[in-house]
């Protein structure tokens, strides 16, 4: 299952100061109303490591990155325009297999 957050405290609190996820969790970050732009997160007050999955508004994933460092404040871009995020536990992505290119299935993203 995911956690969403769609409005800016929660997008802002992401997953600060929280336990590793487990292999079935992730938190989805939506913008909605709003136009796909570049993003970029960081992992500020993150204690464990995770892959950043940016979305563009059809699914498509733009970029991954994985492993990144917890409580590192160096921006993570998304390089390329994005209007969803979606963090998992580090090498998920690569544990199923997804790669720029493969589609997201959620409601929240239009075919």
């Amino acid at each position: 299952w995911v956690e969403i957050a769609d409005d800016e405290p929660e997008r802002q609190r992401g997953l600060m100061f929280r336990p590793p996820l487990a292999d079935d969790q992730g938190m989805l970050f939506q913008w909605p109303g709003e136009p796909p732009r570049e993003q970029s997160f960081w992992m500020r007050n993150t204690p464990s490591s995770l892959d950043i999955l940016y979305i563009d508004p059809r699914g498509r994933i733009v970029s991954i990155a994985s492993h990144a460092t917890p409580f590192s404040e160096t921006p993570i871009p998304s390089n390329g325009a994005a209007n969803g995020v979606l963090e998992l536990r580090a090498g998920r992505a690569s544990e199923i297999g997804a790669k720029p290119g493969d589609k997201v299935l959620h409601p929240y993203f239009k075919p």
